[in-house]
């Protein structure tokens, strides 16, 4: 039929189970549950040397019984409740009227016949065992999303993602004029090279001074930092860092730059 959704519910899905039928399924042993129901018969769970080579399932089915016997999940009757008026907290009372305990299943509820019902047992699974996440009680997203993310924990990422954006968008910006001015000193080294072809010799130390500053922006290139994100602060951890150098001045970088951007404006 068209439209149809198959995720609208699961084969695995019951309105009601006994703790077995709850048990094999936190599990994952749905398709044994013929022979585990079999060997079980009218227990509430299933014999200690029954399934050695699965102890969950004994121990699960004996969680969820215990908390029907507390009072942590509603016991019921084939999935019903025990008196007329569908509440089993008001036929506690009726009959334990001195109880303390509201929420204790009422008597008599045959161990054959105790159910849980599936609302319920959803409730108390994620109450009591946040970590656990049975395909029966969740569906696929509440199962991949981990318990620690929550709306402040999902908050705090977003702002550190945008803190980094930021960062990335200032490394990208200063990685262009990092690269222009590296274009801009290529351009004007290839000119010097061209006047040596045809005869016209660089000034060694000329040629020195460029190729330390070629060398230092192309290792700027390699490790951007958002501190450069100027030509004035590009110069100064130029001259900070490599003063040592022939041609590496506030002076000469700052005539080296210019000659560049000359350069790149001359047809």
């Amino acid at each position: 039929m068209s439209g149809y959704d198959e995720k609208s519910c699961s084969v695995l899905e019951k309105p009601y189970y006994k703790p077995i039928e709850a048990a094999l399924r936190w599990c994952g042993l749905i398709e044994h549950e013929t022979a585990i129901l079999q060997k079980t018969g009218k227990a509430v769970v299933p014999p200690a040397d029954a399934f050695p080579q699965w102890p969950c399932l004994r121990a699960n089915a004996e969680k969820i019984y215990e908390a029907t016997e507390t009072g942590e999940l509603p016991g019921y009757r084939d999935g019903r409740s025990v008196d007329n008026n569908g509440s089993a907290q008001t036929a506690r009372k009726s009959l334990f009227p001195n109880s303390n305990s509201a929420n204790v299943r009422p008597d008599p509820i045959s161990k054959e016949r105790l159910t849980v019902k599936h609302t319920e047992l959803r409730v108390w699974m994620a109450k009591h065992y946040p970590d656990q996440k049975p395909a029966f009680l969740f569906d696929e997203t509440e199962r991949t999303t981990h318990q620690a993310i929550n709306a402040d924990s999902f908050t705090a990422l977003q702002v550190d993602r945008d803190a980094i954006q930021v960062q990335l968008a200032t490394a990208t910006a200063d990685l262009g004029t990092l690269r222009q001015s590296l274009a801009a000193i290529s351009k004007e080294r290839d000119k010097l090279a061209n006047k040596v072809a045809n005869g016209v010799p660089a000034h060694p130390r000329s040629e020195t001074a460029y190729l330390n500053t070629i060398g230092v922006l192309l290792e700027f290139i390699q490790t951007p930092k958002p501190e450069r994100d100027s030509e004035a602060k590009i110069i100064q951890e130029m001259v900070l860092n490599y003063s040592d150098k022939p041609g590496i001045s506030e002076r000469n970088l700052q005539s080296y730059f210019a000659a560049a951007k000359r350069s790149l404006l001359t047809p």
